[in-house]
């Protein structure tokens, strides 16, 4: 009998983030998004974008802002930020081609569904970004909802997306369970009560993983089936 066999109570979904996670995308948005800064007037080293990456991109470029001196006057951090957005926007699309799925990332959306998981890609990403590694994963035969920034004001940490793929899924915190690379997916998800687990290929420690809440860490997402089957 494989897991696939096995009887369930309930529905149970799994919660996919996107970038990082599934898509290798992480260090594409890390060096567009300091190159963006530099050349809008706030230049930052690429270790203080790297731990920023996977939160809500407007909290994202006023933490950046700060970091990198930008005159404290609305007027002027507006102009800042729009810029910078405009320009990362710009070169992330340009870079797009680049992108590479992670090991195991299509084996994971489809080995779940056939194990009687509900699947949905839980992103907060522009529908312009989400619309490129979707077509990179190729698994939507196998992925049952999805969430986009369109769905939002304000993305991870704060659960709102995480709560709107959960009601897509249509199942409780309790039968759900998040995988995600960054420490906001962890967060957004324990604020709802659901369990996630981490995967390394977003680059970010065990420790600070473990701090964020995640109850299991894979190396990457061909890892993650075992812990599922593990239960």
């Amino acid at each position: 009998m494989t897991p696939a066999d096995l009887p369930t109570a309930s529905p149970r979904a799994l919660l996919l983030d996107v970038d990082g996670t599934l898509v290798d995308s992480t260090y594409v948005h890390v060096s567009t998004w300091a190159r963006a800064l530099a050349e809008a007037g706030a230049p930052v080293p690429h270790a203080e974008v790297h731990r920023r990456i996977g939160k809500d991109g407007s909290t994202l470029v006023a933490e950046l802002l700060e970091v990198g001196g930008v005159e404290d006057d609305d007027e002027v951090r507006d102009r800042v930020a729009g810029r910078a957005k405009d320009l990362h926007d710009e070169y992330y699309a340009d870079a797009a081609d680049s992108l590479r799925l992670l090991p195991g990332a299509r084996d994971l959306v489809r080995g779940a569904k056939e194990r009687g998981w509900i699947t949905v890609l839980a992103t907060s990403a522009p529908p312009s970004e989400f619309r490129h590694a979707r077509e990179l994963l190729d698994v939507d035969d196998h992925v049952d909802a999805v969430t986009t920034g369109e769905d939002v004001d304000t993305a991870k940490p704060d659960p709102t997306v995480v709560a709107i793929a959960l009601e897509r899924a249509g199942v409780d915190a309790e039968h759900a369970v998040m995988v995600g690379d960054a420490t906001w997916d962890a967060i957004a998800a324990g604020k709802l009560g659901i369990r996630s687990i981490a995967v390394r290929t977003g680059g970010i420690g065990d420790d600070e993983l473990r701090a964020a809440g995640y109850a299991e860490i894979a190396d990457d997402a061909a890892g993650v089936l075992a812990l599922l089957d593990r239960g």
